[in-house]
């Protein structure tokens, strides 16, 4: 059996990120399913050197440029991920000696890229050298954004992008604040216990958690060695993995027992799961999704979680059957496919997926599923967009457009539940990272003629 290596394991993971486009997580969680006789120590390292690079990237680059005197980039893409795990072992962690992060970097290249080994070490202790002098990084222009797109690791067009929208400074702390390694948050599942609960449960299992901030159904809880799908509580479904936003959105909804709801992109059916909750299991949901293996991975989230009121159809959002739904639902939450770039904390290859016309296109697939909606919703009813972006045109502007093209719709302000401090001067929801410490989400309430007495009522009821 061959002997786990987080080193080199770390830089097939990364490699196959550069490649293949493909999300760091499922590659780690299979990479440590399969490792099961690696220590803990070595599986600790190998999910810090995975994220921690891939966070890093733009300042582990600047640095390989400033003292590689070649052309950066023809250089062999394997080639450049050994350098940036090694170089983030060196310039990010201070418990991995220098000798053990080169030589193991040098062993690595040897043995893929004959020839290169002598380049990988002199370039690797060029570099100690310079970081020992304190010279490194250049000391002036630090606040420019080229070296906020740098030293704090984004694409430049965002980092201009924001601060346009938010300012320099703030900008700096939003960019740090996606660098850390987020807390790990769970939602208690009400239908079949409480936080109290679902904290006992967890401390059976060695697992230390509080109350989160935010969300009265969320809970911090001290990270833990594998996977949280492996967790008894989870396994039951007292609890689930998810986001404090996140959580907040479907308190945006509110919907109460008895109501019909429309889960427009319901993807794995998390939220689909929490609405159900809050209605008590009583009513009925329809969750859509293009994408039927998602709802087959919805279907056994829902069994787990014991809730049965969930009918989920595979179809396009755009062109969801129609007459039969017609002005039948009560609420509908439209958690709309965006670019993601409020989740890039969590998921730190997005920020170097991403390109800036993405929200363009992106704005062009919302605004089409958001012009589905009205006909589903009842005259009185809720409809609530949301998205996991940053970005104004994936945002504000999809529902500005959608406003114009709908008069019978107004936009609504979040009721009281929902932190004064996430309501923007429009009415709009809107956490960070920075501001927060959750994920950066975008909500909108918009109610369709009549009242949205009813809509304030359902969260005075959930309050108490």
């Amino acid at each position: 059996m061959r002997v786990f290596d987080p080193r080199r394991t770390a830089v097939d993971v990364l490699t196959r990120v550069d490649e293949d486009r493909s999300f760091l997580e499922p590659l780690l969680a299979d990479r440590l399913s399969r490792a099961t006789t690696a220590g803990e120590q070595d599986r600790a390292l190998f999910t810090e050197l995975a994220y921690g690079t891939l966070r890093l990237r733009n300042r582990l680059d600047w640095a390989l440029e400033m003292h590689y005197r070649g052309d950066p980039a023809a250089m062999e893409g394997g080639l450049r991920t050994i350098i940036r795990v090694a170089l983030y072992q060196l310039l990010c962690m201070d418990r991995v000696p220098d000798h053990a992060a080169v030589n193991e970097a040098v062993k690595l290249a040897k043995r893929r890229f004959p020839g290169r080994h002598g380049l990988v070490n002199a370039l690797l202790r060029t570099i100690i050298r310079r970081r020992d002098e304190g010279r490194l990084f250049p000391a002036g222009g630090r606040d420019t954004p080229e070296f906020l797109s740098r030293y704090h690791s984004h694409p430049l067009w965002l980092v201009e992008y924001w601060i346009d929208r938010y300012g320099f400074r703030e900008t700096r702390d939003l960019c740090e604040a996606n660098n850390r390694t987020p807390p790990l948050t769970f939602r208690v599942n009400r239908l079949v216990t409480d936080p109290s609960g679902a904290i006992h449960s967890l401390a059976r299992e060695g697992i230390t958690a509080g109350r989160t901030r935010w969300s009265s159904d969320g809970l911090m809880v001290e990270r833990r060695k594998g996977p949280s799908r492996d967790l008894e509580s989870v396994r039951r479904g007292y609890v689930q993995a998810q986001d404090e936003a996140s959580q907040l959105v479907s308190f945006l909804v509110g919907p109460r027992p008895g109501e019909r709801v429309l889960d427009l992109c319901s993807g794995a059916g998390i939220k689909s799961c929490h609405l159900a909750a809050l209605m008590n299991n009583h009513g009925a949901i329809t969750a859509v999704d293009i994408n039927e293996a998602r709802l087959e991975q919805a279907g056994e989230l829902a069994g787990l979680a014991g809730v049965t009121i969930i009918e989920r159809i595979a179809a396009d959002g755009r062109e969801m059957p129609g007459p039969a739904y017609r002005e039948q639902f009560d609420r509908i939450l439209l958690d709309a496919p965006c670019t993601g770039l409020g989740t890039v904390r969590r998921k730190p290859e997005i920020k170097w997926f991403a390109a800036p016309g993405d929200s363009l296109d992106c704005a062009g697939l919302q605004g089409e599923l958001l012009r589905a909606c009205p006909a589903y919703l009842r005259p009185g009813g809720v409809l609530v967009y949301a998205t996991c972006t940053m970005r104004s045109a994936e945002n504000e502007k999809v529902i500005e457009s959608f406003l114009r093209e709908n008069n019978e719709f107004r936009l609504v302000r979040p009721p009281k539940t929902i932190d004064v401090g996430m309501i923007d001067g429009e009415g709009y929801f809107r956490t960070a990272p920075h501001r927060h410490g959750t994920d950066g989400f975008f909500g909108a309430v918009m109610v369709k003629g009549g009242s949205s007495s009813t809509f304030h009522e359902g969260f005075r009821r959930q309050n108490n």
